[in-house]
C-alpha cells in the first residue's frame, strides 16, 4: 500500500510530513469501499504523523462520510459544552455530523484542539469538504507535541498546573441554552458537577462558569507530550484591540464572555500568548482544500484552524472516541 503514500502542495515546516495523503487504487473509488484496505495505513499513519488526507475518493453524499468516520469502531459524538456555534446537519442517517464553525467568513479561526477547553475531548475527529472556497478556506493543522516542544520551557512549566477558564454566557456569547443543549438550569448544574465546573447563577439568566483544564497532555497511546489546550482562543487578547476595549468598559473584565487564568486565578499577560501564538505559527500546515477531501485527525496530536475565505465554502465535521482527564486532581 506504500504506493498510496504520495506528496501534494502544502506550506508546512521543515521536517514535517503533515498531512499524509493517501489517493484511490482506481478512478473513482468510493471512500467506503476502501475502508478495509486503508484502514490499518490509517491508523499506523495518525500515531505517528497525526493526520490523513483521503483524496480523490467518490464521497457521493453526507451520509458516507458519516458512515466512513462510524467505521473506525466508536459512535459519533455529540457536540457538548460547544465553545462556537454549529449546527447539526441534516441526513437520514448523518447523525454526528455538523457543520464547521459558523464564524464570518473573513476571521480566521485560530489553531486548536478540538475541546481541549474541557476535561473530556474526542481523539479522532473528521472533516469533509462538500465545497471548496475558491479563495482562500484552508484547514491549517499543526504537530502538538511540535508546538510544545517549540514553546519556551519557561512558559510550559508555568502552564503545568492547568488552565483555569472562566466563562460568561449572555448576550455577548453563545448562550448558555445551547451550550448545554438544555432549558433547565437543574441538567445545566448536574454537567457541571460531574465535569468539575462550578457555575454562578446571574442576573438576566445569565451564568458564569469556571474550570481548571490541562494545559498539557500525554497522549495516552504513544505516551508524548502534547501542547493541548484553547488558553491562547479564550484568552481576552484574542479580542480585536477594539472589540477588547468596548467590552471591557461596558462589563468589566471579569463579566466579559471569556477569559484564561493561571492555574491559581492570577493573570496570564498578553507577552505570554503572544510567544504561544507565534509557536503556533511556526508549525503551521496548510494546503488548499479539493472538493471531495476528508482529513482525519488525532485530535491530541495534530490541531486544526480556520483561514478567512471568499465566495461559498462548505466543510462538515464528525468527531468520536471519547477520552479525559475527570479523574485526575490538578
Amino acid at each position: 500500500m506504500n504506493e498510496m503514500l504520495t506528496r501534494f502542495e502544502r506550506k508546512a515546516p521543515a521536517g514535517s510530513d503533515l498531512p499524509v495523503l493517501m489517493t484511490p487504487s482506481e478512478s473513482g473509488e468510493n471512500l467506503l469501499s476502501a475502508v478495509e484496505r486503508l484502514r490499518p495505513l490509517i491508523e499506523q499513519s495518525l500515531l505517528v504523523t497525526g493526520g490523513v488526507l483521503l483524496r480523490g475518493f467518490s464521497v457521493p453524499g453526507v451520509e458516507t462520510f458519516q458512515q466512513f468516520a462510524s467505521s473506525f469502531g466508536h459512535p459519533l459524538l455529540k457536540y457538548e459544552f460547544a465553545s462556537t456555534p454549529r449546527s447539526a446537519v441534516s441526513a437520514s442517517t448523518g447523525a454526528g455530523v455538523y457543520t464547521s464553525t459558523e464564524y464570518p467568513a473573513h476571521q480566521s479561526i485560530p489553531l486548536h484542539n478540538e475541546q481541549a477547553y474541557t476535561r473530556e475531548w474526542p481523539m479522532k475527529i473528521w472533516f469533509h469538504c462538500i465545497t471548496a472556497s475558491p479563495e482562500g478556506g484552508e484547514t491549517p493543522i499543526a504537530d502538538s507535541r511540535a508546538v510544545y516542544r517549540r514553546i519556551p520551557a519557561r512558559i510550559r512549566e508555568l502552564f503545568e498546573p492547568g488552565i483555569l477558564y472562566v466563562r460568561n454566557f449572555g448576550e455577548m456569547d453563545v448562550p448558555w441554552q445551547k451550550v448545554f443543549n438544555t432549558e433547565s438550569r437543574a441538567e445545566v448544574e448536574a454537567f457541571c458537577t460531574r465535569t468539575g465546573i462550578t457555575w454562578e447563577w446571574k442576573d438576566d439568566d445569565g451564568l458564569r462558569t469556571r474550570q481548571l483544564c490541562q494545559a498539557i497532555e500525554t497522549h495516552p497511546v504513544t505516551g508524548e507530550l502534547v501542547w493541548f489546550n484553547q488558553a491562547h482562543l479564550f484568552h481576552i487578547s484574542a479580542r480585536e484591540a477594539e472589540e477588547r476595549e468596548v467590552l471591557e468598559e461596558l462589563y468589566g473584565i471579569e463579566n466579559v464572555p471569556r477569559n484564561t487564568f493561571f492555574a491559581d486565578g492570577s493573570t496570564i499577560s498578553d507577552a505570554i500568548f503572544a510567544e504561544v501564538r507565534e509557536a503556533l505559527d511556526a508549525e503551521t500546515v496548510s494546503f488548499l482544500w479539493e472538493e471531495g477531501d476528508v482529513l482525519m485527525l488525532d485530535n491530541m496530536l495534530v490541531a486544526h484552524a480556520r483561514s478567512p475565505f471568499k465566495g461559498p465554502r462548505k466543510v462538515i465535521v464528525a468527531m468520536a472516541e471519547p477520552h479525559g482527564n475527570l479523574d485526575r486532581s490538578f
